[in-house]
């Protein structure tokens, strides 16, 4: 047979149980490294399916193996962890959960980034891969990462000696969901994903009584001219041309209205493409953060820590094209868009660099689509759309889940079905 075809027509899921499951997962988020209760879940469904299951991968990542004749592996890829985020959508399943920080702080826990979908849609595609095995031939390789939040989940797998261990995949495959309309999926060849740094960074100044601000150096002041000048790495310093975002997620100081305090933390996220324009964002703000405590009169360096990091995610041009032409056949060509690069950071990438193998990774719409169409009219999807990270996140069940399910049968039968 010929690339992307199947001997017969895949068996069709059974949704009302996947969303159920996505509602138990949804309810039940759990945060990075900590998915001891999702995995366990995960787990036992998969192991119901046929497939042989292996727990602990990496920390708490599932592995599941399916083979069926010569031909293909294919790596399908969900991702399990949630979000320090107090959910706010008011749905009856919304969670409640709490779970421990890696400061040792007690935070609201809350799947705001989907990954309750991606693990309900991947269990559905191989639930679906599972009863219809004169549909493909070859190997299916379901791995389901932890810690996709902190950039760490998919190098921990590696470097647990996943591909010794279960085999080296073909291609790798996955979706992630974002607010688009649900039904339609987004494929973009060459760098999909940004790459990501964050940064700790510490100034010091020195404790004063607030009545007296000269006898003190205020970090407080030193801070907050920071984070404004901040703002023109990317507006100043970066070309019109390329694409880059900094971002202050948070900023620390004092404790007490009266109290200057001796320090100051801000946590700092920066997106680039490129490595050229990576070291420029980066170069930049540690010229700034230097040049505003020598201004303010620090008597001590600023410290910089790195925190997070994610590659740039490059998706193969051959690989896109397969699973573009076996969607459009099977969703129809207006259900299918190149949404160009996105800001957004994932870490999929480091299973395919690590097996050196092509990775294909879409985007999954997960807005209600009448909604999308009336924020749309009205000029206002930033606005009226909550989007990844947000308290007020949660897909629409359907189409979502159905979609999802059928975009990852679909290419990964472009690839098991020959």
């Amino acid at each position: 047979m010929g690339e992307g075809t199947t001997r017969a027509v895949p068996d069709e899921p059974d949704l009302a149980e996947l969303a159920a499951l996505y509602r138990e997962l949804h309810a039940n988020p759990e945060l990075s490294g900590a998915e001891h209760r999702t995995a366990a879940e995960v787990a036992r469904r998969v192991a119901g399916l046929g497939y042989r299951v292996t727990t602990g991968v990496g920390g708490t990542g599932v592995v599941g193996v399916l083979r069926n004749g010569p031909g293909p592996t294919v790596l399908l890829r969900a991702d399990l962890d949630g979000l320090p985020v107090r959910e706010e959508t008011g749905l009856p399943y919304a969670s409640t959960a709490t779970g421990v920080d890696p400061d040792g702080r007690e935070v609201p826990v809350m799947h705001a980034c989907g990954h309750d979908l991606h693990v309900s849609c991947l269990v559905g595609a191989l639930g679906v891969l599972a009863r219809s095995p004169d549909a493909w031939s070859g190997t299916v390789l379901a791995v389901f990462q932890p810690a996709e939040e902190t950039g760490t989940g998919a190098q921990a797998m590696v470097d647990d000696s996943l591909f010794e261990r279960f085999g080296r995949p073909d291609v790798v495959l996955g979706q992630h969901v974002v607010p688009y309309p649900a039904g339609m999926v987004g494929l973009h060849a060459g760098p999909a994903f940004a790459a990501t740094d964050s940064l700790r960074i510490r100034m010091f100044g020195k404790g004063a009584h607030g009545s007296r601000p000269e006898t003190g150096i205020d970090p407080v002041v030193m801070a907050a001219a920071t984070v404004l000048r901040l703002q023109t790495v990317v507006s100043r310093e970066i070309a019109a041309t390329e694409t880059a975002v900094v971002t202050v997620g948070s900023l620390h100081a004092g404790s007490k209205d009266n109290v200057i305090p001796a320090e100051a933390e801000l946590t700092v996220n920066v997106r680039s493409y490129t490595p050229a324009v990576r070291a420029a964002a980066l170069a930049g703000i540690e010229r700034i953060v230097r040049a505003e405590a020598a201004a303010s009169g620090a008597t001590r360096e600023p410290e910089f820590t790195p925190l997070d990091s994610f590659p740039v995610l490059v998706n193969d041009r051959a690989a896109v094209d397969r699973a573009r032409a076996a969607l459009v056949a099977r969703l129809g060509e207006r259900s299918v868009v190149d949404p160009g690069p996105v800001t957004g950071s994932e870490d999929v990438g480091a299973f395919g660099a690590a097996a050196g193998v092509p990775t294909c990774y879409w985007l999954l719409g997960g807005t209600d689509p009448a909604e999308y169409a009336r924020a749309e009219a009205a000029g206002r999807v930033a606005q009226d759309i909550p989007s990844n990270h947000s308290p007020h996140y949660a897909p629409v069940i359907e189409p979502t889940l159905g979609t999802g399910v059928t975009a990852l049968v679909t290419v990964a039968l472009a690839w098991l079905g020959t």
